[in-house]
């Protein structure tokens, strides 16, 4: 029991280390002719102005990332994508995490307080995409719901049109991916949604429809910069030379050009062969998910335990503390405390803390707090004759603690343990929001990417299944190979 105890630890020390001595990467890293690189940050679910083709590679393209590229290779740099949900892209920007933000993004006074904008690139008009027939004028929205992107230019619009027509609800998503699935669901009546985008819904959803809302100005989209940034006159002068000289418009007839209208024909409910070509971008997340998850269920353990000694402890302050702390992690959301410590972190320190160390901070602070109730349990579950006999026999309390109560408190409290490490598993989920391209995000990709909503996730709920299913067993295999070691 004692040597493979040993040889346990030291397998653990050294995936630990290898993974942490490993370069993440998270994003597409730049490469290019220049010396010097700019950041930029997306939504990659914005089609055609920003998105992945699955079936081809894990680059982010589209529209935006061709004037992005024209204009960094002008000035000398490279060009590096990250890519996260819309709603945390200013947030980004404030935290210096990214150089510039390009998203379809329309300046309003409200950003404008907390970023610069560039002059304006191209101008688009809103359209209202619904699944009823009868809906062909704002006035038909009286008495519907109406969706958008949260912190979109379209959440504005859809309030001006509830202030218009009575009695219209609003629902905000993160993406407009889920607006598409959420309208095909029937959970909602109408979506706003930017015309070039609509587009490409409507020719692939025939059971969808569209119209232009009525406006007197178009919107327009500008790249979006930290207050008094160096680059926001860069920018305006690279946008003014590309529209004198037609860039912008090449570039749009490329992305903007209308295509072959979908057959009438409904597309089948289920259909996996669409998505088939891009499984393997989806496997691919596997990695990440396992960095995650292995770094974590390691530095939540050796936390907990030290938090699990602090509760038996005679020090009150140690106790206080870890009861404290147990309190806070248990008591809070996981996905709060992660948002938290990725955008809070830089904002307090001016660290820019990566999405991977934000992640194994988060999953295992959070799986540190329930670990050391387990193993506190499992401790104070252990006969008090053997603690009685060790000190009649005249051993150190640390040696006792180490070689005789914990051992057998681990064996009792092994499939506790296993539970909490197959919780974490499945909540690795969650690193998807702050765009982290582990299982959870590239399903997402897909989805944006195939129009397909319900066959990526079915993919990556049996992958998370099968990881489950895999994690269930070694512990199996683990308790028994402790049982004999009695």
């Amino acid at each position: 029991m004692k040597k493979s105890s040993w040889l346990l630890l030291t397998i653990l020390m050294v995936t630990i280390s290898s993974m942490l001595f490993t370069p993440f990467q998270q994003h597409a890293a730049a490469q290019g002719k220049h010396a010097k690189t700019l950041v930029m940050g997306t939504s990659a679910d914005y089609a055609p102005y920003e998105f992945v083709d699955t079936k081809k590679s894990s680059d982010v393209i589209g529209f935006d990332v061709d004037i992005a590229r024209k204009i960094a290779d002008r000035l000398g740099y490279n060009l590096e994508i990250k890519d996260m949900d819309f709603n945390g892209l200013i947030p980004a920007l404030d935290a210096n995490r990214v150089d510039f933000v390009m998203a379809g993004m329309t300046p309003n006074a409200e950003r404008k307080k907390k970023i610069d904008f560039s002059s304006v690139y191209y101008k688009a008009s809103q359209m209202i995409v619904t699944n009823q027939k009868s809906i062909k004028k704002v006035k038909d929205l009286q008495g519907k719901t109406i969706g958008v992107q949260l912190g979109s230019i379209q959440e504005k619009e859809a309030k001006k049109i509830a202030s218009q027509v009575n009695d219209v609800a609003i629902d905000k998503q993160n993406k407009v991916t889920d607006l598409v699935e959420q309208l095909k669901s029937g959970r909602m009546d109408a979506a706003v949604i930017e015309d070039g985008v609509a587009v490409e819904y409507l020719n692939k959803n025939p059971d969808l429809s569209g119209f232009k809302i009525p406006h007197s100005d178009a919107t327009g989209t500008a790249i979006a910069l930290p207050k008094n940034s160096a680059l926001t006159e860069k920018f305006n002068e690279q946008i003014a030379t590309m529209k004198k000289n037609g860039d912008i418009e090449k570039i749009a007839k490329k992305w903007f050009e209308p295509k072959k209208k979908a057959s009438d024909e409904k597309r089948a409910i289920i259909d996996f062969s669409e998505i088939f070509p891009s499984v393997p971008f989806i496997l691919k997340g596997i990695v990440t998910t396992l960095q995650f998850v292995v770094v974590s269920i390691i530095f939540g353990f050796l936390l907990g335990t030290l938090l699990a000694l602090c509760k038996i402890g005679g020090v009150k302050p140690l106790r206080w503390f870890a009861d404290a702390y147990t309190s806070i992690f248990r008591g809070t959301p996981l996905i709060l405390q992660l948002i938290v410590i990725y955008n809070a972190t830089p904002q307090v320190t001016g660290y820019k803390i990566s999405a991977f160390v934000a992640g194994v901070l988060t999953f295992g602070l959070n799986s540190a707090a329930y670990v050391s109730e387990i193993i506190r349990g499992g401790i104070n579950a252990v006969d008090k004759g053997q603690r009685e006999a060790s000190m009649a026999l005249g051993i150190p309390k640390s040696a006792m603690m180490r070689q005789i109560i914990l051992p057998q408190a681990l064996k009792n409290i092994l499939p506790s343990l296993m539970n909490e490490f197959i919780t974490l598993t499945k909540e690795s989920a969650i690193v998807a929001v702050i765009g982290t391209m582990d299982i959870m995000r590239r399903a997402q990709i897909v989805s944006a990417d195939s129009y397909r909503y319900l066959e990526p996730l079915l993919v990556a709920g049996v992958i998370y299944y099968v990881m489950v299913m895999i994690l269930t067993v070694l512990g199996r295999m683990l308790e028994r190979r402790m049982s004999r070691s009695d």
